[in-house]
């Protein structure tokens, strides 16, 4: 037997051991020719072209740090996605803050912002010749909507077109819930209160990550299997920030209906 403050520390040393050894390899910014892969994968997997990446935020529950008051009454862990199966964790606190207000004050949100990810360059939709579009993530009604960054419409008063990108997207977003259902379904300890000091959390929770990261390099993935463990269900340059992320939305929303970029069963689905 070893005490409780033994196995504390263990625990929180071997978690730190293990982001410390594994983030570098399985969390590493993607470079253009991977963004290029990434893309090419969401084309095949959800038919949303042009995308590299969905994002949201969790919850995850804790032990309320002694002497916080409500300041951690929700902790939240951020998530975003690449390659349709990787996790990459970032922490934010709070009670009201919102997704859009957490993700922008991020390094990564930042590097989106300014377009200093190393996206590729602007390319057109597949079968079109113009114009060039840029490469985008997806996220639900709590993120801005941005030239990097698609979210639906607004559901009110929607034409068939709108309502058509709001499920192409919606396709496309429910990855990173499946990805994080699969996290939570290997880590049980994500779906439970965790009683552990804070930054004792923090560690765990990241190097969960990790090694969800690193099993699936190992093991593959497979995407369709995986929507099992959804945890929700869902079904010319302009000045960038909102208006040029309209102007985006915009060019999807008409490709969706196009032949080139319409499915057989969309109008079914909505």
């Amino acid at each position: 037997m070893i005490g409780k403050s033994t196995a504390s520390v263990i625990i929180r040393e071997t978690c730190v051991a293990i982001w410390e050894v594994l983030h570098a390899a399985v969390m590493a910014k993607p470079h253009k020719e991977e963004w290029l892969k990434i893309a090419d994968q969401f084309q095949q997997s959800c038919d949303f072209p042009n995308c590299v990446g969905a994002i949201d935020g969790k919850h995850i529950r804790i032990k309320k740090p002694i002497r916080s008051g409500s300041q951690y009454f929700n902790y939240k862990f951020f998530f975003r996605l690449f390659f349709l199966r990787y996790v990459m964790p970032t922490i934010a606190s709070g009670t009201s803050i919102s997704d859009s207000a957490v993700f922008g004050h991020l390094d990564f949100g930042q590097m989106l912002l300014n377009n200093t990810l190393d996206l590729a360059d602007n390319t057109t939709l597949p079968g079109t010749t113009s114009p060039a579009m840029p490469f985008v993530f997806v996220g639900d009604e709590a993120f801005a909507l941005g030239e990097h960054l698609m979210r639906p419409y607004s559901s009110r008063g929607l034409s068939i077109a709108r309502r058509v990108f709001n499920y192409r997207l919606t396709r496309a977003r429910r990855v990173v819930e499946c990805a994080f259902g699969i996290l939570a379904n290997k880590w049980r300890f994500l779906d439970t209160p965790i009683h552990l000091k804070l930054e004792t959390a923090i560690s765990a929770v990241k190097a969960a990550c990790v090694l969800h990261n690193f099993v699936r390099e190992r093991d593959g993935y497979n995407f369709e299997d995986s929507l099992s463990h959804s945890l929700e269900s869902h079904l010319p340059s302009v000045v960038r920030g909102h208006r040029q992320g309209a102007a985006v939305r915009e060019h999807f929303t008409a490709y969706f209906m196009s032949p080139h970029g319409a499915l057989p069963w969309q109008l079914e689905a909505i």
